[in-house]
Formats: C-alpha cells, sequence, structure tokens
C-alpha cells in the first residue's frame, strides 16, 4: 500500500467546507489539495486553489483518456471530476491528500479499486461536516445572494438526503457557529490520527 492518505471532506451546502479547507491549507502547506477540473463558470473574485477551470472539449478529453478518478454532473449544466494522476502521484509520494467531495463522488469512490479494501493500494479516509441547525445552513446558503424560494427548497431537499448519508463517511464533525478555530482542530486530529505511517513516512504524517 502507498505511503499516502486520501481524506474526503463532504458536507452539506452551505456547511463551510470551503472554508474549512482554505484554513487547512493555511496551516499544513505540507499537505498536498487536490483540485477538480469544471467546466462552470468561474466565479467573481475566485482564483485557482480549488479547480482547474476547462471548455467541455478539454473535459471530454479528459473523460476519453480515462484521467479522473471519478466524475459528476452537477445542477444540469457544469460538469466536475478529480484528476487522477494529481492524487495518485502525491499519494506515491507519500503525501496527506485532501479534496472536498460530495456523497455521489464518495460512493464513486469506495467502489475504485484504488481504494477497495483490503486489496487497492491507496488509503481513504472521509469526514462529514454536520450542521449544527438546518437555520445555519439558510443563513449561510442566502448570505452568499439573493436565492429564489423555489431554488431554497430544492437545496433544503439536497441537504436532508445529504445529511443522511453522514454515517456512511468514516469519521462527523460538528460545524458550530463562530467555532471555526474548534472544527479544525477536530480535522486536524482526525487527519493525523488516522494517516498511514509505515516506513519511510510521508510528508505530513506525524
Amino acid at each position: 500500500m502507498a505511503s499516502g492518505t486520501f481524506f474526503l471532506i463532504l458536507g452539506p451546502s452551505g456547511v463551510g467546507k470551503t472554508t474549512v479547507i482554505r484554513e487547512l491549507r493555511k496551516r499544513h502547506p505540507e499537505w498536498h489539495f487536490a483540485k477538480s477540473a469544471t467546466t462552470r463558470p468561474r466565479r467573481k473574485g475566485e482564483g485557482d486553489e480549488q479547480y482547474y477551470f476547462v471548455s467541455d472539449l478539454e473535459f471530454d478529453q479528459f473523460l476519453k483518456e480515462d484521467a479522473l478518478l471519478e466524475w459528476a454532473q452537477v445542477h444540469k449544466n457544469a460538469r466536475y471530476g478529480i484528476i487522477k494522476h494529481d492524487v495518485l502521484s502525491h499519494l506515491d509520494q507519500g503525501y496527506i491528500v485532501i479534496r472536498e467531495a460530495d456523497v455521489q463522488g464518495l460512493d464513486h469512490l469506495k467502489a475504485c479499486p484504488f481504494f477497495t479494501e483490503p486489496d487497492g493500494k491507496y488509503h481513504m479516509e472521509s469526514i462529514f461536516i454536520l450542521p449544527e441547525s438546518t437555520e445555519q445552513l439558510i443563513a449561510h446558503i442566502t448570505k452568499r445572494g439573493p436565492v429564489r424560494e423555489e431554488e431554497l427548497q430544492k437545496r433544503l431537499a439536497s441537504i436532508k438526503k445529504e445529511v443522511r448519508y453522514a454515517n456512511e463517511c468514516t469519521h462527523q464533525i460538528i460545524s458550530r457557529e463562530g467555532k471555526l478555530n474548534e472544527m479544525i482542530e477536530a480535522m486536524e486530529k482526525i487527519i493525523h490520527e488516522n494517516t498511514i505511517k509505515t516506513p519511510p513516512y510521508g510528508r505530513g504524517a506525524l
């Protein structure tokens, strides 16, 4: 088995996944934060930390070359996919690799032969961030900008489905309002305690 460990961070929209990953990136430059390819437009002020922004033709080429670990079409228009080489090459070098995912992505990766226990070459852990309340999520979603009632109800229905999936993940933590540092520390503890530590120690392993 390769010496690196792949950590997927999941949770419903508005729970703070992006904020958590941004803070972990600041604290742990020794970890590798994998990026996904996406065909969606870049948002105003959005950098390149999370995504490779590609055309539909480029995404089709990734699929043709079997270059994605998993991919999905989201909201009927944009496609997202985790680039295989970006993740596996860093796991082979012993890195802790972090990536945000959704429940569909986790299902695909759990079925992927690279990560299937007990014969998969790579070790994967999943961390689900649970909201403190539905009201917390609504406040976070609407703070980003106006959301039509129909769209909000659709998102809430999706959120309820996702939260029921939490027990399918190997770890769960709760996002408490105003307690970002506590959540980050809980995340770090999980990552450090569940990193493969077989000599030679991977980068970022304790």
